[in-house]
């Protein structure tokens, strides 16, 4: 499909690259903003704090159940429509987080802000409806750049929001946002996906298409592997400064950037050399790159030098690596089959965040009173040796194929 150039606030044309950033970075900002007041959250509803926890892995979990039809829904009624709608619905699940009486009541609302995955989902569409595969690379490179700049400053933000309102303020802060967001897509975002008159239902069966393909599944697990890090870091990491250092929630939140700007950098570098070094050598540099910086880190744990400073500090190679990399396994999924673009988005989404949010839930299960950060260093660890393996096979697969390297 041929579209006309964008133009700012013209929702007869293409979005702005910064209508899309802002659309993914609520995404992430809703992920990670309030994760400093976790354990006082725990303490305001009375809870254990595995149980307040399960706020990230539930949200990880729906999310990945949401993007497998968010995908086919926005093939056959266009992305925005599907934007629009999940705006709207987290707008009201937001609200729902504020006035929670009770824990209970407040995972079910924080499952529900979840749909907000359709950004992040259909962003990446919009992208590859726009232009070719290392093209897409590099452009949803350049898209998650700007986007991490959101999520860099949210848990700083969350965490002096906590200290000085209480967690309250953080939910406040992503309805005003979303607001705002919801104006801007309303205003700029045209129609880009070609629709298809196909009932939801053959939308559906077209993906044998995808799943019977060696290179979508290798993807898709080096995806999954490679943002697992980050997952299980963002279900134990909190605990890690909380419990094991010492640290406040303003503290943590800081310490939380560092990972962000390693994203940032990674996320410059994929926009600048994606289209000259192809999808999967990027994969596999990033993961390269994480698992250094893991191996590195579990090397000063086990032989006790490890602390809060360089416990932090070495995520930023593990942000790096998936700001290398995770732009161009996207763009892969996509790539198998480019006239499924949504369908592939929302099926690979869900596949990478659906084992996001089990690795959420193992670190903290594997993170009891009185453990330190050694379990969730190995976790990560294995999860990103496992994104290596993911992306040779799809290299082997592709030389296979004749499609080169």
């Amino acid at each position: 499909m041929k579209h006309t150039p964008a133009r700012f606030l013209d929702r007869s044309t293409p979005p702005k690259i910064v209508t899309l950033t802002l659309l993914a970075g609520l995404s992430a900002l809703t992920m990670n903003i309030f994760l400093p007041s976790l354990p006082g959250m725990a303490a305001w509803f009375g809870v254990p704090y595995a149980l307040m926890q399960l706020s990230v892995a539930l949200y990880l979990a729906l999310s990945a159940v949401l993007q497998i039809v968010i995908g086919p829904i926005s093939d056959r009624f266009g992305r925005r429509k599907v934007i629009l709608g999940a705006l709207c619905l987290f707008l009201l699940a937001t609200v729902g987080t504020l006035i929670a009486p009770n824990a209970t009541v407040f995972l079910i609302f924080r499952m529900a802000q979840a749909v907000i995955a359709a950004g992040m989902v259909l962003s990446r569409a919009v992208v590859r409806d726009m232009v070719s595969d290392n093209e897409a690379a590099s452009m949803i490179g350049y898209v998650t750049m700007g986007m991490s700049l959101v999520p860099m400053i949210g848990p700083v933000i969350g965490g002096v929001l906590d200290e000085a309102f209480g967690w309250q303020a953080n939910f406040g802060l992503l309805l005003g946002l979303g607001l705002v967001v919801l104006a801007l897509v309303w205003a700029d975002l045209g129609e880009t996906a070609t629709i298809k008159r196909i009932s939801f239902g053959q939308q559906m069966r077209q993906y044998p298409g995808l799943l019977a393909s060696r290179r979508f599944w290798g993807y898709c697990a080096s995806a999954a592997f490679a943002s697992g890090c980050f997952f299980a870091y963002l279900g134990g990491a909190p605990y890690v400064g909380t419990v094991v250092f010492g640290l406040s929630s303003s503290q943590i939140g800081l310490l939380f950037a560092l990972t962000a700007i390693g994203y940032a950098a990674g996320n410059f570098i994929a926009g600048r050399f994606s289209v000259r070094l192809g999808m999967n050598r990027m994969v596999l540099i990033g993961s390269l790159v994480t698992t250094a910086g893991l191996s590195v880190l579990t090397l000063l744990t086990v032989l006790g030098l490890s602390g809060p400073i360089t416990f932090f500090a070495l995520t930023i190679a593990m942000g790096l690596g998936n700001g290398i990399g995770l732009p161009s396994a996207n763009a892969g999924m996509l790539s198998v089959r480019p006239e499924l673009a949504g369908t592939a988005s929302g099926l690979g989404g869900a596949i990478t965040i659906g084992g996001g949010a089990g690795l959420a839930a193992l670190a903290g299960a594997l993170l009891p009173p009185g453990s330190t950060e050694m379990p969730l260093v190995l976790l990560m660890l294995a999860s990103s040796i496992a994104s290596v393996l993911a992306i040779l096979a799809v290299i082997r697969r592709a030389r296979a194929l004749g499609l080169g390297s």
